[in-house]
């Protein structure tokens, strides 16, 4: 009998949990909001996850509004998908058709199972062997792992609604895409420009801190006539106490500029201090850049030294 009632509270314990996570994705759900970038581009802001996941906050989703239907530049976490849904339905009445993801991560690939089914999925190769590890695309959603992949360059659709989509090199993952708009002059870059931080390194997914600096390099000299940058999230977590700063995720090509010659002062800094035979901690305290960095979120400073040590052993 003892065991049994266990079992009941056990249960009644994980519906009340899942029940919980729900109405949170819902009200989170609810606060996500849709700005217009230019003409037919909007971004989708706002998420977070919940439980231990709270202080996780969701990528942005960038809507494109092409003659044939919707293209989705990522999508959020789990839970996010009707809500992206209902932010598109606010601004036309045409059917998403495609789904192109930056990178593997959750935070930006977790709307896909509940999104239209039926639309066409593109990411770079090795962002497609990334997501085809994730328990979120096995079984069942295994059939919503990306189909159309490129290597270093791809075309898609035709005329004002052409869509460019780059690979440049190993950054936050080693399968980063810039999505370009041409007709908008406009770049998608995902998290590999997330804000201005010191960037966030996924090794586990082939990121590199040592190439970092390089592939932004690649990206400035290859992306031409683009005046606006859409950044990987608009918002970030302050503090323990899960909340949050927004900002402006349509940023100018100036900022990406500056952000390139941020992760090469960065790096650099921190070669010089391995080189010197500093320890970790001592490379991060003693780290010092140019003033006009001042703003820059730090919180990643040490995890990149550690990951850029371990690189150049």
């Amino acid at each position: 009998m003892l065991s049994r009632r266990v079992l009941v509270l056990t249960g009644l314990v994980v519906v009340g949990s899942l029940s919980l996570a729900m109405a949170q994705a819902q009200q989170d759900a609810a606060a996500l909001r849709i700005q217009k970038v230019k003409d037919n581009l909007y971004v989708v802001t706002g998420g977070r996850g919940s439980g231990a996941s709270a202080n996780t906050v969701s990528g942005n989703t960038t809507v494109f509004v092409a003659a044939t239907g919707v293209v989705l530049v990522d999508t959020k976490l789990p839970g996010f998908g009707q809500g992206i849904l209902d932010q598109v339905r606010s601004v036309t009445t045409k059917p998403v058709t495609m789904i192109i993801n930056t990178h593997t991560h959750n935070d930006h690939t977790g709307g896909n199972p509940e999104l239209p089914r039926n639309v066409e999925h593109v990411a770079q190769e090795n962002t497609r062997t990334n997501m085809a590890k994730m328990s979120l695309f096995a079984g069942a959603n295994a059939s919503l792992l990306p189909s159309t992949t490129f290597k270093d360059r791809l075309s898609l659709l035709n005329g004002p609604d052409r869509i460019e989509l780059y690979y440049f090199g190993r950054g936050h993952t080693n399968g980063d895409a810039v999505i370009v708009f041409p007709a908008l002059r406009t770049a998608v870059v995902g998290d590999l420009f997330a804000r201005k931080w010191a960037p966030l390194v996924d090794a586990q997914n082939g990121g590199s801190v040592a190439e970092y600096p390089d592939t932004l390099a690649k990206a400035i000299a290859g992306l031409k006539d683009v005046d606006t940058v859409v950044t990987g999230h608009s918002t970030t977590p302050i503090g323990r106490e899960g909340t949050f700063s927004r900002f402006d995720p349509a940023l100018k090509w100036s900022d990406l500029q500056e952000y390139a010659d941020f992760a090469r002062e960065f790096v650099s800094a921190a070669r010089a201090a391995k080189t010197s035979g500093k320890t970790v901690d001592e490379a991060v305290d003693g780290l010092k850049l140019p003033e006009r960095y001042r703003a820059y979120d730090m919180t990643n400073a040490r995890a990149d030294v550690q990951r850029l040590y371990d690189e150049l052993k």
